[in-house]
């Protein structure tokens, strides 16, 4: 992959953007003051500020260095824009180069920073409000699964052993049928 759509892929793993969203971008959406990216024009119609880690900030003040206010921050190697066909054919460019299979698409990167968020256990609310949604029922659908889960933590850490040893007359019924085959 060149350089323009690394940074565009890399881009996506730290904001969990919308291609559109990060296409749109120009350089005075990047405040390295308040560390955050403005989506101006997000799907739900609403702007919002998405906070940036470290490597986040690095990412867009490389980005932005140099840049006029107004400049696009990704545009092709030959400096015309982004469309989504160009977008979905250089992914699948990169993932048959690099034998990812299936092939990752660029909505993929916002599915594997909503995932990371959930795992790390960040509120769904939180992960809601950063992927632009209006509240937190997408993320409850898509990801909640992935959260900790500190029922089940207490459960486990609360209930006493009750000291019984398994016993080795006990076989798995399922692996007997198999092996009848």
């Amino acid at each position: 992959a060149g350089p323009v759509l690394r940074a565009l892929i890399a881009a996506g793993l730290n904001t969990g953007c919308r291609a559109g969203e990060l296409l749109a971008l120009r350089a005075r959406d990047f405040d390295p003051r308040s560390n955050s990216l403005l989506i101006a024009d997000s799907k739900g119609g609403k702007p919002r500020r998405v906070p940036l880690t470290e490597e986040g900030v690095a990412l867009f003040e490389r980005l932005t260095a140099g840049m006029s206010e107004d400049q696009s921050l990704f545009l092709r190697a030959d400096g015309s824009p982004w469309y989504r066909v160009a977008l979905v054919r250089a992914m699948r460019a990169v993932c048959a180069a690099a034998k990812v299979r299936p092939a990752a698409t660029f909505h993929t990167l916002r599915h594997t920073y909503a995932s990371h968020l959930v795992q790390a256990g960040v509120p769904l609310i939180f992960v809601a409000e950063a992927l632009g949604h209006s509240d937190a029922r997408m993320v409850t659908k898509h990801y909640s699964h992935l959260a900790p889960s500190h029922v089940a933590d207490a459960i486990r850490g609360a209930l006493p052993k009750f000291g019984r040893a398994p016993q080795d007359n006990v076989s798995d019924v399922r692996s007997r049928k198999t092996r009848r085959r």
